[in-house]
Protein backbone atom coordinates (compact mmCIF):
# COMPACT_ATOMS: atom_id res chain seq x y z
CA UNK A 1 0.00 0.00 0.00
CA UNK A 2 1.61 3.26 -1.08
CA UNK A 3 1.01 6.77 0.18
CA UNK A 4 0.27 7.90 -3.35
CA UNK A 5 -2.55 5.34 -3.57
CA UNK A 6 -4.12 6.63 -0.36
CA UNK A 7 -4.02 10.26 -1.47
CA UNK A 8 -4.88 9.87 -5.15
CA UNK A 9 -6.53 13.14 -6.32
CA UNK A 10 -9.11 11.17 -8.32
CA UNK A 11 -10.12 9.13 -5.26
CA UNK A 12 -10.27 12.20 -3.02
CA UNK A 13 -12.39 14.06 -5.57
CA UNK A 14 -14.92 11.24 -5.72
CA UNK A 15 -15.46 11.07 -1.95
CA UNK A 16 -15.41 14.86 -1.66
CA UNK A 17 -18.19 15.00 -4.24
CA UNK A 18 -20.34 12.92 -1.86
CA UNK A 19 -19.38 15.20 1.03
CA UNK A 20 -20.34 18.26 -1.04
CA UNK A 21 -23.68 16.65 -1.80
CA UNK A 22 -24.36 15.90 1.88
CA UNK A 23 -23.36 19.44 2.89
CA UNK A 24 -25.73 20.86 0.27
CA UNK A 25 -28.62 18.94 1.84
CA UNK A 26 -28.94 16.49 -1.03
CA UNK A 27 -29.58 12.84 -0.22
CA UNK A 28 -27.13 10.24 -1.48
CA UNK A 29 -28.52 7.61 -3.83
CA UNK A 30 -28.32 3.93 -2.92
CA UNK A 31 -25.53 3.48 -5.46
CA UNK A 32 -23.55 6.35 -3.94
CA UNK A 33 -24.03 5.05 -0.41
CA UNK A 34 -23.12 1.52 -1.47
CA UNK A 35 -19.94 2.83 -3.07
CA UNK A 36 -18.87 3.98 0.41
CA UNK A 37 -19.35 0.49 1.84
CA UNK A 38 -17.55 -1.00 -1.18
CA UNK A 39 -14.64 1.44 -1.09
CA UNK A 40 -11.27 -0.20 -1.52
CA UNK A 41 -9.44 -0.54 1.78
CA UNK A 42 -6.64 1.61 0.39
CA UNK A 43 -9.08 4.53 0.11
CA UNK A 44 -10.06 4.61 3.79
CA UNK A 45 -8.13 7.79 4.65
CA UNK A 46 -9.59 9.73 1.73
CA UNK A 47 -13.09 8.46 2.58
CA UNK A 48 -12.76 9.42 6.24
CA UNK A 49 -11.46 12.85 5.28
CA UNK A 50 -14.62 13.42 3.25
CA UNK A 51 -16.79 12.23 6.14
CA UNK A 52 -14.85 14.51 8.47
CA UNK A 53 -15.65 17.55 6.34
CA UNK A 54 -19.35 16.92 7.02
CA UNK A 55 -18.82 16.05 10.67
CA UNK A 56 -16.72 19.20 11.24
CA UNK A 57 -19.33 21.40 9.57
CA UNK A 58 -22.02 20.36 12.03
CA UNK A 59 -20.07 19.43 15.16
CA UNK A 60 -16.63 20.98 14.92
CA UNK A 61 -13.91 19.00 16.72
CA UNK A 62 -16.01 18.14 19.75
CA UNK A 63 -16.64 14.60 21.01
CA UNK A 64 -19.77 14.02 23.07
CA UNK A 65 -19.27 11.46 25.83
CA UNK A 66 -22.13 9.24 26.94
CA UNK A 67 -22.07 6.93 29.95
CA UNK A 68 -24.66 4.32 30.86
CA UNK A 69 -25.79 2.50 33.97
CA UNK A 70 -27.24 -1.00 33.76
CA UNK A 71 -29.84 -0.31 36.44
CA UNK A 72 -31.70 -3.61 36.06
CA UNK A 73 -29.82 -6.58 34.62
CA UNK A 74 -30.85 -9.92 33.17
CA UNK A 75 -34.04 -11.98 33.44
CA UNK A 76 -35.39 -10.45 30.22
CA UNK A 77 -38.28 -12.40 28.62
CA UNK A 78 -37.32 -11.32 25.08
CA UNK A 79 -35.35 -13.68 22.83
CA UNK A 80 -32.90 -11.27 21.16
CA UNK A 81 -30.19 -13.61 19.88
CA UNK A 82 -27.31 -11.17 20.41
CA UNK A 83 -28.11 -10.21 24.00
CA UNK A 84 -26.53 -11.82 27.06
CA UNK A 85 -29.54 -10.74 29.16
CA UNK A 86 -32.15 -12.42 26.97
CA UNK A 87 -34.26 -15.51 27.70
CA UNK A 88 -32.18 -17.56 25.23
CA UNK A 89 -28.79 -16.68 26.71
CA UNK A 90 -26.65 -18.89 28.91
CA UNK A 91 -23.95 -16.26 29.26
CA UNK A 92 -22.65 -15.91 32.84
CA UNK A 93 -23.65 -12.35 33.71
CA UNK A 94 -24.58 -10.47 36.86
CA UNK A 95 -28.38 -10.40 37.13
CA UNK A 96 -30.08 -8.15 39.63
CA UNK A 97 -33.41 -6.38 40.19
CA UNK A 98 -34.04 -2.68 39.79
CA UNK A 99 -31.48 -0.60 41.64
CA UNK A 100 -32.63 1.97 44.17
CA UNK A 101 -32.83 5.67 43.40
CA UNK A 102 -29.66 6.51 45.36
CA UNK A 103 -27.60 4.04 43.30
CA UNK A 104 -28.83 5.54 40.04
CA UNK A 105 -28.00 9.06 41.24
CA UNK A 106 -24.54 7.88 42.29
CA UNK A 107 -24.04 6.55 38.76
CA UNK A 108 -24.83 9.99 37.41
CA UNK A 109 -22.13 11.50 39.60
CA UNK A 110 -19.64 9.00 38.16
CA UNK A 111 -20.72 9.93 34.64
CA UNK A 112 -20.21 13.64 35.32
CA UNK A 113 -16.76 12.94 36.80
CA UNK A 114 -15.89 10.93 33.67
CA UNK A 115 -16.60 13.96 31.47
CA UNK A 116 -19.88 12.66 30.09
CA UNK A 117 -22.56 15.13 29.12
CA UNK A 118 -25.25 12.46 28.69
CA UNK A 119 -26.15 9.78 31.24
CA UNK A 120 -28.30 6.85 30.15
CA UNK A 121 -30.35 4.74 32.57
CA UNK A 122 -30.86 1.28 31.09
CA UNK A 123 -33.20 -1.43 32.39
CA UNK A 124 -33.65 -4.91 30.97
CA UNK A 125 -37.10 -6.22 30.08
CA UNK A 126 -39.78 -5.89 27.45
CA UNK A 127 -40.90 -2.60 28.92
CA UNK A 128 -40.97 -0.82 32.28
CA UNK A 129 -43.24 -2.09 35.03
CA UNK A 130 -44.69 0.49 37.46
CA UNK A 131 -41.86 0.15 40.00
CA UNK A 132 -39.17 0.50 37.34
CA UNK A 133 -40.81 3.56 35.84
CA UNK A 134 -41.38 5.22 39.23
CA UNK A 135 -37.79 4.58 40.31
CA UNK A 136 -36.38 6.03 37.09
CA UNK A 137 -38.62 9.09 37.40
CA UNK A 138 -37.55 9.67 41.03
CA UNK A 139 -33.88 9.34 40.05
CA UNK A 140 -34.26 11.69 37.09
CA UNK A 141 -35.81 14.39 39.26
CA UNK A 142 -33.00 14.08 41.80
CA UNK A 143 -30.26 14.16 39.15
CA UNK A 144 -31.73 17.20 37.43
CA UNK A 145 -31.71 19.12 40.72
CA UNK A 146 -28.02 18.35 41.30
CA UNK A 147 -26.27 17.96 37.93
CA UNK A 148 -26.28 19.57 34.46
CA UNK A 149 -26.41 16.23 32.66
CA UNK A 150 -28.59 15.39 29.70
CA UNK A 151 -30.57 12.31 30.72
CA UNK A 152 -31.45 9.38 28.50
CA UNK A 153 -33.64 6.43 29.43
CA UNK A 154 -33.64 2.99 27.81
CA UNK A 155 -36.44 0.90 29.28
CA UNK A 156 -37.79 -1.11 26.36
CA UNK A 157 -41.13 -0.70 24.62
CA UNK A 158 -43.14 2.33 25.78
CA UNK A 159 -46.78 3.36 25.85
CA UNK A 160 -47.83 6.94 25.09
CA UNK A 161 -48.48 7.59 28.78
CA UNK A 162 -45.09 6.22 29.85
CA UNK A 163 -43.32 8.40 27.28
CA UNK A 164 -45.17 11.49 28.53
CA UNK A 165 -44.35 10.71 32.18
CA UNK A 166 -40.66 10.38 31.36
CA UNK A 167 -40.70 13.67 29.49
CA UNK A 168 -42.54 15.46 32.32
CA UNK A 169 -40.01 14.11 34.84
CA UNK A 170 -37.09 15.66 32.97
CA UNK A 171 -35.83 12.88 30.70
CA UNK A 172 -34.27 14.51 27.64
CA UNK A 173 -33.79 11.51 25.36
CA UNK A 174 -35.13 8.00 24.90
CA UNK A 175 -33.01 5.20 23.46
CA UNK A 176 -34.63 2.36 21.58
CA UNK A 177 -32.52 0.87 18.81
CA UNK A 178 -33.99 -0.62 15.65
CA UNK A 179 -30.95 -2.96 15.76
CA UNK A 180 -31.38 -4.59 12.36
CA UNK A 181 -33.48 -4.32 9.22
CA UNK A 182 -37.16 -5.22 9.00
CA UNK A 183 -36.35 -8.05 6.58
CA UNK A 184 -33.75 -9.51 8.96
CA UNK A 185 -35.62 -8.94 12.19
CA UNK A 186 -37.24 -12.36 12.70
CA UNK A 187 -33.79 -13.96 12.43
CA UNK A 188 -32.68 -11.86 15.40
CA UNK A 189 -35.79 -11.70 17.62
CA UNK A 190 -39.30 -13.23 17.57
CA UNK A 191 -40.87 -11.99 20.83
CA UNK A 192 -41.42 -8.50 19.45
CA UNK A 193 -41.30 -7.00 15.97
CA UNK A 194 -39.47 -4.34 14.05
CA UNK A 195 -42.76 -2.41 13.99
CA UNK A 196 -42.90 -2.55 17.80
CA UNK A 197 -39.52 -0.84 17.96
CA UNK A 198 -40.44 1.76 15.37
CA UNK A 199 -43.62 2.48 17.34
CA UNK A 200 -41.68 3.20 20.51
CA UNK A 201 -39.38 5.61 18.67
CA UNK A 202 -42.41 7.38 17.22
CA UNK A 203 -44.11 7.60 20.63
CA UNK A 204 -40.93 9.05 22.15
CA UNK A 205 -40.80 11.76 19.50
CA UNK A 206 -44.53 12.51 19.90
CA UNK A 207 -44.00 13.00 23.65
CA UNK A 208 -41.25 15.55 22.98
CA UNK A 209 -38.31 13.31 23.80
CA UNK A 210 -35.20 13.38 21.63
CA UNK A 211 -35.00 10.04 19.86
CA UNK A 212 -31.85 7.96 20.17
CA UNK A 213 -32.03 4.93 17.90
CA UNK A 214 -29.41 2.96 16.06
CA UNK A 215 -28.17 -0.35 14.77
CA UNK A 216 -25.97 -3.35 15.49
CA UNK A 217 -23.71 -4.15 12.54
CA UNK A 218 -22.94 -7.81 11.90
CA UNK A 219 -26.20 -9.68 12.57
CA UNK A 220 -26.80 -10.99 9.06
CA UNK A 221 -28.10 -7.81 7.45
CA UNK A 222 -27.18 -7.04 3.85
CA UNK A 223 -25.18 -3.97 2.90
CA UNK A 224 -28.22 -2.47 1.18
CA UNK A 225 -30.21 -3.05 4.38
CA UNK A 226 -27.57 -1.10 6.31
CA UNK A 227 -28.12 1.81 3.95
CA UNK A 228 -31.88 1.44 4.35
CA UNK A 229 -31.58 1.55 8.14
CA UNK A 230 -29.65 4.81 7.95
CA UNK A 231 -32.41 6.28 5.78
CA UNK A 232 -35.18 5.01 8.08
CA UNK A 233 -33.51 6.37 11.21
CA UNK A 234 -33.06 9.76 9.55
CA UNK A 235 -36.70 9.81 8.46
CA UNK A 236 -37.91 8.73 11.92
CA UNK A 237 -36.22 11.81 13.36
CA UNK A 238 -33.52 10.02 15.34
CA UNK A 239 -31.30 12.84 16.58
CA UNK A 240 -28.71 10.44 17.99
CA UNK A 241 -27.74 7.28 16.08
CA UNK A 242 -25.58 4.72 17.91
CA UNK A 243 -23.65 2.45 15.56
CA UNK A 244 -22.98 -0.72 17.53
CA UNK A 245 -20.62 -3.37 16.22
CA UNK A 246 -21.65 -6.90 17.16
CA UNK A 247 -19.55 -8.17 20.05
CA UNK A 248 -20.31 -11.92 20.03
CA UNK A 249 -20.87 -13.15 23.59
CA UNK A 250 -20.36 -16.81 24.47
CA UNK A 251 -23.64 -18.34 25.62
CA UNK A 252 -25.83 -16.38 23.21
CA UNK A 253 -27.15 -17.73 19.90
CA UNK A 254 -24.86 -15.27 18.11
CA UNK A 255 -21.87 -16.12 20.26
CA UNK A 256 -20.07 -17.76 17.35
CA UNK A 257 -20.85 -15.05 14.80
CA UNK A 258 -17.90 -13.65 12.91
CA UNK A 259 -16.52 -10.29 13.95
CA UNK A 260 -17.02 -7.18 11.84
CA UNK A 261 -13.90 -6.16 9.91
CA UNK A 262 -12.38 -2.97 11.37
CA UNK A 263 -12.12 -1.22 8.00
CA UNK A 264 -15.69 -2.15 7.11
CA UNK A 265 -16.87 -0.72 10.44
CA UNK A 266 -15.17 2.58 9.55
CA UNK A 267 -16.89 2.55 6.14
CA UNK A 268 -20.27 2.05 7.86
CA UNK A 269 -19.59 5.06 10.10
CA UNK A 270 -18.64 7.14 7.05
CA UNK A 271 -21.80 6.05 5.22
CA UNK A 272 -24.01 6.98 8.17
CA UNK A 273 -22.32 10.40 8.42
CA UNK A 274 -22.91 11.11 4.73
CA UNK A 275 -26.51 9.83 4.84
CA UNK A 276 -27.35 11.55 8.15
CA UNK A 277 -25.03 14.56 8.04
CA UNK A 278 -26.48 16.62 10.90
CA UNK A 279 -27.21 13.78 13.33
CA UNK A 280 -25.17 12.69 16.31
CA UNK A 281 -23.38 9.56 15.11
CA UNK A 282 -22.11 7.55 18.07
CA UNK A 283 -19.52 4.81 17.85
CA UNK A 284 -21.00 2.53 20.46
CA UNK A 285 -20.86 -1.09 21.67
CA UNK A 286 -18.13 -3.21 20.15
CA UNK A 287 -15.87 -0.21 19.51
CA UNK A 288 -12.94 -1.61 21.46
CA UNK A 289 -13.15 -5.24 20.34
CA UNK A 290 -13.82 -4.47 16.66
CA UNK A 291 -11.73 -1.38 15.91
CA UNK A 292 -8.91 -2.10 18.33
CA UNK A 293 -5.93 0.08 17.29
CA UNK A 294 -8.11 1.86 14.70
CA UNK A 295 -10.47 3.34 17.29
CA UNK A 296 -9.22 6.93 16.87
CA UNK A 297 -10.09 6.91 13.16
CA UNK A 298 -13.77 6.55 14.05
CA UNK A 299 -13.82 10.16 15.27
CA UNK A 300 -13.47 11.45 11.74
CA UNK A 301 -17.03 10.25 11.09
CA UNK A 302 -18.54 9.90 14.57
CA UNK A 303 -18.93 12.83 16.96
CA UNK A 304 -20.06 10.81 19.97
CA UNK A 305 -18.94 7.76 21.95
CA UNK A 306 -19.63 5.75 25.08
CA UNK A 307 -17.13 5.78 27.93
CA UNK A 308 -16.97 3.26 30.74
CA UNK A 309 -18.46 -0.19 30.67
CA UNK A 310 -21.42 -1.39 28.62
CA UNK A 311 -24.37 -3.44 29.83
CA UNK A 312 -22.55 -6.73 30.42
CA UNK A 313 -19.18 -6.21 28.72
CA UNK A 314 -16.19 -4.11 29.77
CA UNK A 315 -15.22 -0.91 28.01
CA UNK A 316 -11.84 0.75 27.70
CA UNK A 317 -10.44 2.61 30.70
CA UNK A 318 -11.88 6.12 30.85
CA UNK A 319 -8.46 7.73 31.17
CA UNK A 320 -7.38 5.92 27.99
CA UNK A 321 -10.43 7.27 26.15
CA UNK A 322 -9.68 10.81 27.30
CA UNK A 323 -6.06 10.48 26.20
CA UNK A 324 -7.12 9.10 22.81
CA UNK A 325 -9.38 12.11 22.25
CA UNK A 326 -6.64 14.52 23.29
CA UNK A 327 -4.02 12.81 21.12
CA UNK A 328 -6.27 13.13 18.06
CA UNK A 329 -6.76 16.88 18.59
CA UNK A 330 -10.45 16.59 19.50
CA UNK A 331 -12.06 18.13 22.58
CA UNK A 332 -14.67 16.75 24.95
CA UNK A 333 -18.06 18.44 24.77
CA UNK A 334 -19.03 19.67 28.21
CA UNK A 335 -22.56 19.63 29.63
CA UNK A 336 -24.64 22.41 28.10
CA UNK A 337 -22.40 22.89 25.05
CA UNK A 338 -24.37 20.66 22.66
Amino acid sequence: MSTSTLTSPAIAADWNRLADKALAGDILTDDEAMSVLHADDTEILALLHAAYRVRRHYFGNRIKLNMLLNAKSGHCPEDCNYCSQSSVSDAPIDSYPMQETDAIVAGARRALAAGASTYCIVCSGRGPNPRTLDTVIDAVKAIKQEMPLKLCACLGLLTDDQARRLKDAGVDRYNHNLNTSQANYEKVCTTHTYADRVGTVERSVAAGLSACSGIIVGMGETELELIGMARHLRDLGAESIPVNLLHPVDGTPMGSAGEVRPLFALKVLAAFRLLCPDREIRVAGGRESTLRSMQPLAFYAANSMFVGDYLTTDGQAIDADHKMIEDMGFTIERPGEG
